[in-house]
């Protein structure tokens, strides 16, 4: 057998050509069916992913939230769904709450921003300390940052403490008419305007000065001074003082300083016992029955009990308002997340807010049946020689003229009605 070898190159041209594109061709057409076959599967498998979709259960997403229209439809159920939900949440009805914003804003002490209306940042500088909530809590709610919060919180707290001057003041020198028209007060506490006492509120304080704000009770306290009229208003207010400091060291301040407690003269305020007598205050004899408890199954035996026991009944007064304030703001009973200096400006706006409140809204209801008087020792405890020598000796003998001639009137309507 024999065998005939060659090469292409050995080939005519044409022969060359002609394999050249028959080898074109059969790549064309692999490439074609390649890509045909990819275009099926990828069609087939989106045909099974839509059928395997619309077989899946549905998955609930949520809807977008429009937050300016949640904040608004929020603050409207606040102010229009009844004055006791407005109480239960900004501690006030709508009609002291509107007549605060218009306040604040005629005084050009609170404006409205693009993004915070006045009505927004009072509702919620109002909720902070009626119910002593974190920023961060109430931001969530208002969908507002932790830090928008805090901001607005201020602005309103510096606009409140502005209204000082115009909201707490002695606003007339005349007898009271809670006196003026009750026999047993009149015409004996004739010159009196108020009462004054003093309250403990907590404090959050570094521990390095603990120790002198810790009250007798145990907790760092402020221990704030504040004289009352007897239609349940503040007159005057002396926060910041330390938990451990004694009341009449702190009238001592207040009296002191340029813009502190005024008394008219001929005027007076009735104090406790631990203030000591002296000029424009009154205080109620040592040693004798005082509390009103205390005249529960006997009624007084001299002069000196009888004043005793008028001067708790006016005095109490002031037991009151401190117990509708801590009532209405549970700030000031609550361990405080502020620095001390806003502390002290937050006891200060509490007042305020409470003296807009009673001048606008007096009947409010959480005025009504909430004092009930503290358990007392039955007997006060003497003066130490040092006390006696500081009252005033001309406060002392008005107090026993006013206990003298009380008692002979008292003696003689029982004579005649026996």
């Amino acid at each position: 057998m024999s065998y005939i070898f060659f090469s292409i190159r050995h080939f005519p041209n044409s022969v060359h050509r002609s394999f050249s594109s028959s080898s074109s061709i059969q790549m064309d057409r692999n490439q074609h069916h390649a890509i045909v076959g990819v275009v099926a599967s990828a069609l087939a498998f989106g045909a099974l992913w839509i059928k395997k979709l619309k077989t899946r259960k549905e998955i609930t997403s949520h809807p977008h939230v429009n937050q300016d229209n949640e904040r608004e439809n929020y603050i409207n159920s606040i102010l229009y769904s009844g004055d006791q939900h407005c109480i239960d949440v900004i501690m006030m009805r709508p009609i002291a709450f509107f007549n605060l914003c218009d306040i604040l804003s005629r005084n050009n002490l609170l404006q409205s921003t693009k993004s915070v209306n006045i009505r927004e940042q009072v509702v919620i500088f109002l909720y902070i300390i009626g119910h002593n909530v974190r920023f961060r809590v109430i931001g969530s709610r208002y969908y507002r940052s932790t830090e928008t919060i805090d901001r607005y919180f201020r602005v309103v707290l510096r606009a409140v403490l502005k209204l000082y001057k115009l909201v707490i003041r002695l606003l007339d020198e005349s007898t009271p008419s809670e006196i003026r028209n009750n026999p047993r007060f009149y015409p004996y506490f004739k010159d009196c305007i108020g009462a004054l006492d003093g309250t403990h509120v907590r404090a959050s304080v570094p521990l390095n000065i603990q120790g002198r704000f810790r009250s007798r009770k145990g907790g760092t306290t402020q221990n704030v001074l504040a004289a009352i009229t007897f239609d349940l208003k503040f007159s005057y207010v002396l926060a910041s003082w330390e938990g451990s400091a004694h009341d009449s060291r702190i009238l001592i301040d207040a009296l002191s300083r340029p813009k502190g407690l005024r008394i008219p003269e001929g005027k007076y305020y009735l104090a406790n016992a631990g203030y000591g007598i002296r000029n424009g205050y009154i205080t109620p004899y040592r040693g004798v029955r005082y509390h009103l408890k205390e005249f529960s199954a006997q009624g007084p035996e001299n002069a000196k009990e009888l004043f005793n026991l008028r001067h708790s009944s006016l005095q109490i007064t002031i037991e009151r308002v401190f117990g509708i304030l801590k009532k209405r703001f549970r700030v000031l009973d609550a361990e405080p997340f502020w620095n001390f200096q806003t502390q002290v400006d937050i006891v200060l706006a509490c007042c305020i807010i409470h003296n807009h409140i009673m001048g606008v809204d007096p009947s409010d209801l959480l005025n009504q049946g909430l004092y009930e008087e503290p358990e007392s020792d039955l007997i006060i405890s003497t003066l130490t020689e040092r006390e006696e020598r500081e009252e005033a000796r001309e406060w002392s003998a008005k107090r026993d003229e006013i206990a003298q001639t009380m008692w002979t009137d008292y003696m003689a309507r029982n004579i005649m009605q026996v």
